[in-house]
């Protein structure tokens, strides 16, 4: 297997370069690393210049969380994409290898690793990483559905390889959307008969402390991109996971005697549920 990195960037002067030395370090070493900088205002583009890294320079006002990755990968020449974000680091020099591992079976067409918190994450947003990247790894398809509704189509391209083959056969990732690009694509692959990797022993570092107005905007984000892409609810509907998961953030803050944060939960699930609602009603 060939494993082409695709990263796009922006202001990305911070991560880059340690980003691309772990990258460089692993045990299975890529056949490339391309990233895609929308003309980013720092030293982004030269740093990756400088170790090596095709490095291709878009204007900012065309980047689209789809349509750039799409245009990287239809320049990738290998026949693994492994789709990173410039703020997701490798826990260790073993990432690529379990990542890739799973593809080399026939009926996988993706796996995407599991997003450790960074040190100076919030409990709710350790809660968050812990709920939806947990210790188990795990293998969805079709059958799955019943049992896990919309979770079943869940990835992340934060950290994702994905067989060009069957990206390419899926239509690639759908643009003009502002968010769950990622998910929509992991559905397509499934419903075209394939199965979706979550191997926890690929980890990264990766994790984000969003303020109520940023939940509000990316639940928005989500329910607009729901909203254009409405065939995946004929599949699986989205609230009942939102539900869930505000069950098991109450009682991680009670075991962790956090009792401060209980208004702060519910109002964060008030804000993400307007959001969503908004976005699915006039996104």
């Amino acid at each position: 297997m060939k494993l082409s990195i695709i990263i796009p960037t922006y202001n990305a002067e911070a991560y880059i370069r340690k980003l691309i030395e772990r990258i460089q370090s692993q045990t299975v070493q890529p056949f490339e690393i391309i990233v895609i900088d929308s003309s980013s205002k720092d030293n982004t583009a030269q740093i990756a210049e400088e170790l090596g890294v095709r490095t291709t320079v878009i204007p900012k006002y065309i980047f689209n969380h789809g349509s750039t990755r799409n245009k990287a990968a239809g320049e990738a020449e290998g026949d693994i994409l492994v789709f990173m974000t410039q703020d997701a680091l490798p826990f260790d020099n073993q990432l690529l290898k379990f990542l890739s591992d799973p593809l080399k079976h026939p009926d996988v067409a993706a796996a995407f690793a599991r997003h450790i918190p960074n040190p100076d994450a919030s409990l709710l947003e350790i809660f968050a990483r812990t709920f939806n990247y947990p210790e188990q790894s795990s293998m969805k398809g079709m059958s799955d559905i019943k049992t896990y509704g919309i979770k079943t189509f869940f990835s992340s391209n934060a950290c994702s390889a994905i067989k060009k083959e069957a990206f390419l056969k899926a239509g690639m990732f759908p643009e003009g959307i502002r968010a769950n690009e990622d998910m929509l694509l992991s559905a397509k692959l499934i419903v075209n008969g394939y199965k979706i990797a979550y191997v926890s022993e690929a980890k990264i570092i990766h994790s984000h402390n969003y303020s109520l107005f940023k939940q509000c905007l990316r639940y928005y984000n989500i329910g607009s991109s729901l909203r254009r892409n409405g065939w995946i609810l004929k599949y699986a509907k989205a609230e009942g996971e939102g539900v869930r998961f505000v069950k098991e953030q109450l009682l991680f803050v009670v075991k962790h005697r956090k009792y401060i944060l209980i208004p702060y939960i519910f109002l964060e699930a008030v804000m993400k549920y307007i959001g969503f609602r908004l976005g699915l009603i006039v996104g």
